[in-house]
């Protein structure tokens, strides 16, 4: 069998090409293809070959003729150690709850083959290939969300991530859950034999935690780009000023991710008719939720970048343990522990959550009458009308959910594996929680955005530099101006799905380009995902 090898050189080539969450989305997508290069192979051949001379020369190596946590120092025979490897798949199979995202479960099989084909794992190359074959069909395990305490690994959820090369548990395929033995006899295909460490090598490390962390950077970008957007056409409705914005004031004080946003205000807003309206108003100062914008929302874009910087290591690391240098030499460490990513993800967590606090606030200011030119509520007639008052109520929940999140899993530790794993990360959680923060946030900035658009009318027929105009434009195309009360769940839904699709993003860039705005300034590719 010959899965994935190529004599040319691929797409991408798993343990040679560098990794980045650009580049795993697009594989996770289809769009990229992975194998395995001739260099990549030999290095694996070699690293299973110092397996096979361990266990040859009962050398006592922890993971390959040993028990596991606790039971280290339980030897097990030469005959026995491929028996092992399948008990160890089994008996950490015990997550619970929902399945992840199918998407997040490729993720995990790309990562893991990833660090895998490095050749540091004694991981046997048909081992590698029948992943591979899995990624290429599309034939991805169910995998529970609960179970993993982020040490020893991403343990229960790479267990159920890898039971299905060895016939047992459950798989995606097109569009149902089916037995992967059914799917073994479907495709003629006997299920695999693991040697020894290839169960450990498989559940060792942080792949669930990372494939968590690649999706966070993703759609928390889209947020942070939205958001910027959001707060740019609100801020015009409330003729906020943009000396806010200005790079003189800035420089004194230059973290990345404040220059960035303050230069995307500025471009964003662009020539605006309705800047100069109020240009020598009597207004001293707008309250922190428009002034502060380039702070707090730079703020979160500097927590982004962080975790990015962190993940781009991650994603190109061998994590699972022993690990099995070229000399022969295997070293047992902790290099499967997630608090890197775990920290991370916590801070990203509470940017994430603060980002959708100042949007919240952003609504609440626009619905005072004390605004020149909005109307108390953002509706003409109210009294009979209650107007947009109860957006910003769901909006409140919601922002207050999120804070709910804000509690650090990896400030906690419970000891498990009788004390052998006496501290965890709790990574996994971190993640989780990173990703539910986000679901709030984009629902918080589609209120925000249906809101804005509201405002914005009323300082017609005035223009703004441009790009607010064309994606204030498209609000209009699928959201109408409210006049009254109407049920507004539905027009809400609609502001929310254009967040989470980046449409105000592509609009954007095109009107940018027609106008000849440059978008992206010096720090764009810092802030990007390539």
């Amino acid at each position: 069998m010959n899965i994935g090898v190529k004599n040319s050189p691929a797409n991408f080539c798993f343990g040679e090409d560098i990794l980045t969450v650009g580049l795993a989305l697009q594989m996770a997508s289809g769009q990229v293809v992975g194998s395995l290069s001739r260099a990549a192979c030999e290095r694996i051949a070699a690293s299973r070959r110092i397996v096979n001379a361990i266990v040859s020369n009962h050398e006592i190596v922890y993971g390959i003729n040993t028990g596991f946590g606790p039971l280290c120092t339980k030897i097990i025979s030469e005959n026995d150690t491929r028996k092992l490897q399948l008990n160890l798949l089994k008996s950490h199979s015990v997550g619970v709850g929902d399945p992840i995202d199918p998407e997040l479960a490729r993720l995990m099989m790309i990562l893991k083959v990833h660090a895998l084909a490095k050749g540091y794992s004694g991981i046997a190359i048909e081992t590698l290939e029948r992943i591979i074959w899995h990624i290429n069909e599309n034939i991805i395990p169910v995998v529970p969300s609960q179970g993993s305490v982020g040490a020893s690994g991403d343990l229960a959820p790479l267990a159920h991530l890898f039971l299905p090369l060895t016939g047992h548990g459950k798989v995606h395929y097109k569009g149902k859950i089916v037995e992967m033995a059914s799917l073994h006899h479907k495709f003629a295909m006997a299920p695999l034999e693991l040697g020894a460490k290839e169960g450990l090598a498989l559940i060792n490390g942080t792949q669930f935690i990372a494939s968590h962390a690649v999706k966070v950077v993703q759609r928390l970008q889209n947020c942070l780009d939205n958001a910027d957007l959001i707060a740019a056409m609100n801020l015009e409705a409330m003729l906020g000023s943009v000396k806010t914005f200005s790079p003189e004031l800035h420089a004194l004080r230059p973290y990345q991710g404040t220059i960035y946003v303050a230069e995307r205000m500025l471009m964003i807003i662009g020539d605006s008719q309705i800047v100069q309206s109020h240009k020598n108003c009597s207004r001293l100062q707008d309250p922190y939720s428009l002034r502060c914008i380039p702070q707090v929302h730079g703020a979160s874009r500097n927590a982004w970048l962080h975790l990015k910087e962190l993940l781009h290591i991650e994603l190109n690391s061998v994590t699972d343990n022993p690990i099995l240098l070229e000399d022969g030499r295997s070293i047992s460490g902790g290099s499967f522990h997630g608090q890197p990513l775990a920290m991370a993800l916590d801070y990203v967590t509470v940017a994430a959550a603060e980002l959708g606090n100042i949007a919240d606030r952003r609504i609440y200011l626009s619905l005072n009458d004390s605004i020149e030119g909005l109307p108390k509520l953002l509706m003409r007639e109210t009294g009979l009308n209650s107007g947009f008052m109860i957006p910003q109520y769901t909006t409140a929940a919601l922002v207050s959910e999120n804070k709910s999140f804000c509690f650090p899993a990896s400030a906690d530790s419970i000891p498990t594996s009788l004390g052998q794993e006496d501290h965890v990360s709790m990574g996994s959680i971190s993640g989780r929680k990173a990703l539910m923060v986000i679901d709030n946030l984009e629902k918080i900035l589609g209120i925000e955005l249906f809101c804005a658009a509201q405002g914005f009318d009323f300082r017609k027929p005035l223009r703004s530099g441009g790009i607010i105009d064309g994606c204030h434009s498209a609000v209009r195309k699928m959201i109408p101006f409210a006049e009254s009360d109407h049920i507004m769940s539905e027009e809400m839904n609609k502001a929310i799905q254009m967040v989470r699709k980046g449409t105000l993003i592509d609009i954007s860039n095109k009107v940018a380009k027609r106008l000849k705005i440059n978008l992206k300034n010096e720090h764009h590719e810092l802030f990007g995902i390539y």
